[in-house]
């Protein structure tokens, strides 16, 4: 057998292991398959290729182009999918488990790159927030910008998800314009360097936006500063190790880490045996028990069930686990694989036994286990299922982690009990809850959402488009507090804020039109050269503005509108009850009506560029126009964010006026202008 020289990708170049090398196991065989390691690795240059090369080419783009890089790179990786599926199966992972791996890195990639086109601005700086008005006269005003960190993102991933743990920091970490060095476990860190190069080979990626430590990383964390960051999946006990770097408390680095969950799962006390939601809870826990044979930071350790219905439920759980195939996960039919090695397995069982110190294993026997296939038995273990009868008391089970199969059921009084009970691991990164009460779901998320990254409550209307207890997403917060460390990944764009510096600008309203290339209100107006609805998307500049003639506003249009319309609502119709109302002196004209008269001042009615009224945002009424006022509106270009090659979306400040130059109402409107 051919061993793999798994290597590093250092400074632009491929650097194969040297003699520090350690072997790694295929978790089916035993037998080596490949080496990994080299202690001359010269992370100086690593970390100035990163910085240098990397940062300015990244930071050259906008978050539109990182965006569509995003994209392509993700379609990359989907037309080469088989390759990593092929090497996986030595970690022990089933190819239902690489679907959550490799299928849902690329699809966290994706949906990233999706996010970055539709919820980050067309250009380099992302703004925070809304104007803050500083001043009465509104010369000068406040704002929250975030631009992308200046150093590399160094990401130390776990073994468990050799492809998705190192996507889903590296999507939101390249799309906030920062380099990074990507450093995987070991134990699978040859199925990380063959996803690497497959991106890298396409050459999508700038030079220095990604390189790879494949082995240890030196001393690396002693040559960050202020401007890098440094996210951690892995053991708190580790986690603890790097955090308390010297230089990373001088510096104060960044550091986000994702460690040890004792994560729950609450049966709530309106399921019964039988029901939907009965068989949904086993189906849950089982799924979280097998899949990766338990490694999973999500898993379900602590299962809370009524006092009740912890024997019904032990039962059904157990006649799963009888029907679950393990063994070689290349074969059809296996459900559940091998742990990534024997020293894995040596943890799982030493942990259980912990466990068992203090409460009584109900299935499962490590010295039994009945494996489908020519495996060599090392790194396979049972699934194991404790029962603890004095939660309240019992201390291993709330503070011990059996990084596989392993899983403990214990009983509750009541919701708050259960709340109590769930609160006990001291931090996790998802609780769920199988119930279709609202007052239940209400009352756990008020109780326990403190400790909790994640709270999953799903039932009987979600189930068939749940995406399951142990899925993270990318669109939601990854994380959790205290045990779970404290940290938070993905959530959409709140994990590329993480790579990004938030900064408060304060100035004119020109110099704060000039840095965030949106315009803001009191900025200095570009006059039209002719009607902006005449101009191409490319053609049109920011604060390009017009200026309306008047419009008179007649009780005849407000009785008309209100007839045509069917809005009779007597702030419009009826004189006296419109007196009797603080906000109006009388009768008043529909807000609606002004924004059709509004549209009428304002729109180039004959063919041209602008394709689409998409919609309105931010619309506020602020003073009632009655019969004999006249409206008058200002239009101005706010920002462009270019959607296709065909077209782009304007975003329009609009305000009108009364008579006296009173302003009336202000909104924006959307639309889709061609290129």
């Amino acid at each position: 057998m051919t061993i793999m020289k798994v290597a590093s990708f250092a400074a632009g170049q491929w650097v194969a292991p040297n003699s520090a090398a350690r072997p790694i196991a295929s978790a089916i065989t035993g037998a080596q398959i490949a080496e990994a390691g080299n202690d001359q690795l010269d992370v100086q240059a690593m970390l100035d290729h990163a910085r240098n090369v990397g940062g300015p080419a990244l930071r050259a783009m906008g978050f539109h182009d990182r965006a569509k890089m995003l994209k392509a790179l993700a379609m990359h990786l989907g037309q080469h999918k088989q390759a990593l599926y092929d090497l996986s199966f030595d970690t022990g992972a089933t190819q239902s488990d690489h679907m959550i791996d490799i299928d849902g890195g690329v699809g966290t990639v994706f949906v990233f790159a999706s996010k970055g086109r539709r919820e980050m601005p067309d250009g380099q700086v992302y703004i925070d927030g809304e104007i803050e008005e500083l001043s009465r006269g509104g010369t000068f005003k406040g704002m929250h910008i975030a631009t992308p960190l200046q150093g590399v993102a160094v990401h130390i991933n776990a073994f468990n998800f050799p492809v998705w743990g190192m996507l889903e920091k590296l999507a939101p970490t390249l799309l906030a314009g920062v380099p990074a060095i990507v450093k995987p476990a070991t134990a699978s860190c040859y199925v990380t360097e063959a996803a690497v190069r497959i991106m890298l080979d396409s050459g999508i990626l700038p030079d220095g936006a990604l390189q790879l430590i494949s082995g240890g990383t030196g001393d690396l964390l002693d040559r960050l500063g202020a401007q890098d960051v440094v996210s951690f999946t892995g053991s708190a006990q580790t986690a603890s190790m790097l955090r308390s770097n010297p230089n990373i408390l001088k510096n104060s680095v960044r550091f986000v880490a994702e460690q040890d969950s004792l994560n729950a799962s609450i049966l709530g006390p309106d399921v019964t045996p039988g029901s939907v939601e009965f068989d949904l809870f086993i189906k849950e826990v089982h799924r979280e028990m097998t899949t990766k044979a338990g490694q999973k930071c999500t898993a379900i350790r602590r299962i809370i069930a009524p006092e009740g219905q912890v024997q019904n439920v032990i039962d059904a759980l157990s006649e799963k686990l009888d029907k679950t195939v393990i063994g070689d996960p290349r074969a059809e039919g296996t459900r559940m694989g091998a742990l990534v090695s024997a020293a894995q397995k040596r943890d799982v069982l030493e942990k259980a036994a912990l466990i068992g110190g203090e409460c009584a294993r109900v299935y499962g026997d490590p010295d039994a286990l009945p494996l489908s296939g020519d495996v060599n038995p090392d790194a396979f273990v049972a699934p194991m299922l404790f029962r603890c009868d004095a939660p309240d008391t019992a201390t291993v089970v709330h503070e011990t982690e059996a990084f596989g199969p392993v899983s403990t059921i214990m009983g509750y009084r009541d919701i708050p009990h259960a709340i109590a009970l769930a609160n006990k691991g001291e931090g996790s990164l998802v609780a769920s809850v199988i119930t279709a009460s609202g007052d239940v779901a209400r009352e756990v998320a008020m109780g326990a959402g403190a400790f909790h990254g994640r709270l999953y409550f799903n039932n009987a209307t979600s189930m068939k488009e749940s995406t399951g207890h142990g899925s993270p997403l990318p669109h939601m917060v990854h994380g959790g507090p205290g045990r779970a460390g404290g940290g938070e990944e993905m959530g959409g764009v709140r994990g590329v804020l993480h790579y990004m510096q938030r900064t408060a600008i304060q100035g004119s309203p020109d110099i704060l039109t000039s840095i965030c290339g949106r315009w803001v209100s009191g900025s200095s107006e570009v006059p039209a050269p002719a009607h902006p609805f005449t101009r191409r998307f490319h053609d049109l500049d920011i604060g390009e503005t017009i200026h309306t003639e008047s419009r008179r506003v007649t009780m005849d249009d407000i009785e008309h509108f209100a007839h045509f319309t069917g809005d009779t609502f007597y702030a419009h119709m009826d004189q006296a009850a419109a007196e009797r109302n603080p906000f109006f002196p009388g009768r008043v004209a529909h807000g609606y009506l002004l924004l059709s008269f509004a549209a009428g001042l304002f729109v180039e009615p004959n063919e041209g560029p602008v394709l689409a009224n998409t919609g309105l945002d931010n619309l506020r009424f602020m003073k009632p126009v009655e019969a004999g006022d006249s409206i008058a509106v200002r239009l101005s270009v706010k920002a462009k964010t270019r959607r296709t090659d065909e077209y782009g979306e304007v975003r329009w400040h609009v305000t009108l006026t009364n008579q006296d130059a009173e302003l009336v109402a202000e909104y924006e409107l959307l639309t889709m202008v061609q290129y």
